[in-house]
């Protein structure tokens, strides 16, 4: 069951709200970053992390900013700030005693992509996979090379300016890494079937690099 939960930003100066759901015998989570005029009601984002959910991964998705800067764009495109916010959720899923030793991936769409790449170049030891959706990985350039955790990047194959932005950013992520091209599929994964798709990439991605094998090996 979800439940809602505030997480302190910034030295207490900011808290952000999110939905935690951690099913029983749950060893890692995921966090979510969305991107722009999105949010942790996204019906995309719950759909995916639904599934994750029900493959016994706990999910958290959170708003890594406050109402009342939502409609900021300074702060909307502040890819440093929601990287740091994202950490900073991050770390607080590892302080809570009832949710220890879960190891930790991010998912994140569009501009939030950007934001979980860059918290993932900035924790190389804390963060075990990372997911893009959509993606602007162009956005987080600067951090691509630092990124050590397995790294997948899903586009639509009709997404074609967002597709090559994904390409280059690829050429510079160092490590483990795949590209996966949903054929058809446009920007927000409406079509039928797309949305699907990323959910069964991202569930199998996760369990691979976030769930130990029997021989203790991720």
């Amino acid at each position: 069951m979800e439940r809602e939960v505030t997480i302190a930003v910034e030295g207490g100066r900011r808290a952000v709200r999110g939905g935690l759901t951690v099913p029983e015998g749950a060893g890692a989570a995921v966090l979510f970053a969305h991107g722009s005029g999105s949010g942790r009601f996204s019906p995309r984002n719950q759909k995916v992390a639904a599934g994750l959910q029900r493959a016994g991964l706990g999910t958290l998705l959170i708003d890594l900013l406050e109402e009342d800067e939502a409609d900021d764009r300074s702060r909307v495109f502040d890819i440093r700030l929601l990287a740091e916010r994202l950490m900073a959720a991050a770390d607080w899923m590892r302080d809570r005693a009832g949710l220890r030793p879960l190891r930790l991936g991010y998912f994140g769409a569009s501009t939030g992509a950007a934001a979980a790449l860059v918290a993932a170049a900035r924790s190389p030891e804390g963060i075990d996979a990372v997911v893009s959706r959509g993606g602007r990985p162009d956005l987080a350039h600067a951090a691509l090379a630092a990124v050590r955790a397995p790294t997948l990047l899903i586009v639509g194959g009709e997404d074609r300016e967002v597709l090559e932005l994904n390409r280059e950013a690829y050429n510079h992520l160092a490590c483990p890494k795949r590209l996966e091209i949903v054929p058809d599929a446009t920007h927000l994964f409406s079509e039928p079937g797309a949305l699907e798709r990323v959910a069964s990439l991202a569930e199998d991605w996760f369990h691979r690099h976030l769930v130990p094998s029997p021989a203790g090996r991720p």
